[in-house]
């Protein structure tokens, strides 16, 4: 990241590319696709019911431009939806197809097709997924994962304290549980298991399920109490909420999560619960994370300091202390104009790394 300030003369050389949405931006991810790497799915974050799916796509990735006039992002398709998009992913099949599929979160779970043609790309909505149907109201979807060893299921949360698995071939919930007292903010599989995932959510719990055993669950953290009673009767059971969760794509044992208004987040091995073996830490507020797609040591974060920091985190396993292992500083690191809301490491090709802030898109090369 340091390399970030030279001047380049040619568009294959420069180090952030940017893309400016009409609107603001809050969920992105990258394709899966080795043969579209540069692509992006971004959703925005509008208090209506006219929100926006839009697929956009390097420059050069669709046609030869030879000045630095052109942008550095072009939009293949876009789509209407209703409110907001809590978060967009792309199928984590990776074999070349004739169409692609994304599936997006908001008052319902949503799957679209991206066509390609000679002509040009649209987007065709597949299938509406109801979480809870009740005199007409769904309960809104807060998060949700997409199984990378049995790709047609999909995992939701949402705020009516439930956990949802979803067929998106046939259209069908087989499961759903209550998976905390409060509502449940984010929910990931466990990568490299076509049966386990976790949950996290307003209780201050991440909670570990066995989709071949249901009828229990195992609680491997909590988090600290809150201090101020008000707001903890409001939103908790008095612990600090938990807002996000991930397991690390390279060593399944290892998931890292934060909690609301923190500065800090916490990477757990599943192995010996109830005690964060790392944490990280932020000068300001945690807004996101995302590890490295190739890497078990690497993550990285972005957060209200304006901040992309890039961790390592071998140093925790060359010393092995039997206390959680504290880092402040980062690996490498990247300021942004504003304060990070989104960020996600390109699957396809490990050295970029995509952020949102406000209605900007920077792709940035590490």
């Amino acid at each position: 990241m340091s390399r970030l300030g030279k001047s380049k003369s040619s568009i294959e050389e420069k180090q952030v590319f940017r893309y400016e949405a009409p609107w603001p931006i809050y969920a992105m991810d990258w394709s899966n696709k080795e043969f579209n790497g540069h692509r992006l799915a971004i959703g925005s974050f509008l208090e209506d019911t006219e929100n926006k799916l839009q697929i956009i796509t390097r420059a050069g990735q669709t046609k030869q431009y030879a000045t630095r006039n052109q942008p550095d992002f072009v939009v293949l398709a876009e789509t209407s939806c209703y409110y907001p998009i809590t978060k967009v992913l792309w199928t984590p099949v990776k074999e070349r197809r004739e169409s692609d599929l994304i599936v997006t979160s908001s008052d319902q779970l949503r799957v679209y097709e991206l066509i390609d043609t000679s002509r040009g790309h649209s987007i065709v909505r597949r299938r509406e997924l109801a979480h809870v149907k009740q005199n007409d109201f769904c309960a809104p979807i807060t998060s949700f994962d997409w199984n990378k060893v049995d790709t047609s299921l999909v995992v939701t949360s949402s705020i009516d304290t439930t956990c949802t698995v979803w067929n998106i071939e046939t259209g069908q919930a087989t499961t759903q549980l209550i998976a905390h007292d409060r509502d449940v903010y984010d929910v990931a599989f466990m990568h490299q298991s076509p049966d386990m995932f976790a949950s996290v959510g307003a209780d201050g719990t991440i909670r570990l399920f066995d989709l071949r055993a249901l009828e229990n669950s195992t609680i491997v953290y909590e988090s600290p109490p809150i201090h101020n009673q008000k707001f903890a009767s409001a939103i908790s059971n008095g612990s600090q909420p938990l807002l996000r969760i991930e397991f690390n794509h390279c060593n399944p044992n290892l998931l890292a999560t934060f909690s609301m208004d923190s500065d800090s987040i916490k990477i757990l091995d599943i192995r010996y619960p109830t005690t964060p073996v790392i944490e990280l830490m932020h000068k300001s507020i945690v807004n996101c994370f995302n590890w490295a797609p190739n890497n078990p040591d690497k993550i990285v974060s972005g957060g209200d300091d304006q901040q992309i920091q890039i961790w390592d985190t071998v140093e925790y396993y060359n010393q092995r202390y039997s206390e959680t292992f504290v880092i402040n500083k980062p690996y490498l690191n990247y300021t942004a104009p504003e304060e990070i809301h989104c960020i996600r490491w390109n699957t396809v090709i490990p050295n970029w790394i995509a952020i949102g802030f406000g209605r900007t898109v920077q792709t940035v090369h590490i």
